[in-house]
């Protein structure tokens, strides 16, 4: 399916590894000029070569680190000033932060930083470029509403749901859409390396706990996100949508 996407210019945060990778690399596949920005410079270089590999518009690349509060206008100003506009914005940055109850308040700032005010700042930063042109796609990856263990990215993202709502409500009439994927059990660093280590937890866990019996990979992400992109999502906004095998209501 031609998503209608080509030659629009779209900024991903978070692409070194995983999701935010993988969404950079389907939207690249559709036409897409890509801006991709994450710390790690290696990754963010090797995606690069991959994508053009592949025959894509050759990426831009941004090592940066979102937790500081003016990496996001610096980002847009340098989008901006190449490119003249944005498209589209994914919001991949962010990272779980399991925490004690007495973990100090340093601890929930910096989870507040990444998971939550990047999001934001970045989406502001960039938004009167989408509002002029009266056509936008925001999209954010974000989490459980509903999470099963104590952890400050849960807040933080929560938080975007409720901030992404009421954008959405703003901005509707200005063509420009806002919503939030809230990933499952989808393979990357985190669920393979820290939480479910084993191929053998992981089928356990599929089994128990996921009605389609298995994990989602990073493009199960990507295509979903492909589509809010395009303009065949035009009547989709302020929704928070799970990708996740069931998982969500099954425990």
């Amino acid at each position: 399916m031609d998503l209608g996407i080509d030659g629009k210019i779209a900024v991903v945060t978070g692409a070194s590894s995983g999701i935010g990778r993988e969404i950079a690399r389907v939207l690249a596949a559709e036409g897409v000029q890509v801006i991709v920005t994450a710390r790690r410079r290696e990754h963010l270089e090797s995606l690069q070569q991959e994508i053009v590999k592949d025959g894509g518009r050759r990426p831009v690349t941004i090592s940066a680190d979102l937790c500081d509060r003016a990496t996001p206008e610096r980002i847009a100003t340098r989008v901006l000033g190449q490119f003249g506009r944005a498209d589209i914005l994914v919001n991949s940055a962010g990272g779980s932060r399991p925490l004690p109850t007495d973990a100090p308040d340093e601890a929930w700032d910096e989870s507040f930083a990444i998971n939550f005010t990047a999001v934001r700042k970045m989406t502001h930063a960039l938004l009167p470029s989408m509002r002029q042109q009266k056509w936008g796609r925001i999209i954010n990856i974000t989490g459980s509403m509903e999470p099963r263990v104590f952890n400050a990215a849960n807040a933080a993202k929560a938080g975007v749901h409720a901030w992404a709502k009421g954008l959405s409500r703003v901005i509707g009439k200005d063509g420009v859409t806002v919503n939030s994927l809230q990933p499952g059990r989808i393979h990357s660093e985190q669920i393979d390396k820290r939480l479910h280590p084993t191929t053998e937890d992981q089928e356990q866990f599929a089994k128990n706990n996921i009605p389609l019996g298995f994990f989602g990979d990073p493009e199960d992400m990507a295509y979903i996100a492909a589509f809010l992109c395009s303009p065949k999502a035009r009547y989709i906004t302020g929704q928070r949508i799970y990708v996740d095998g069931g998982l969500q209501y099954a425990i």
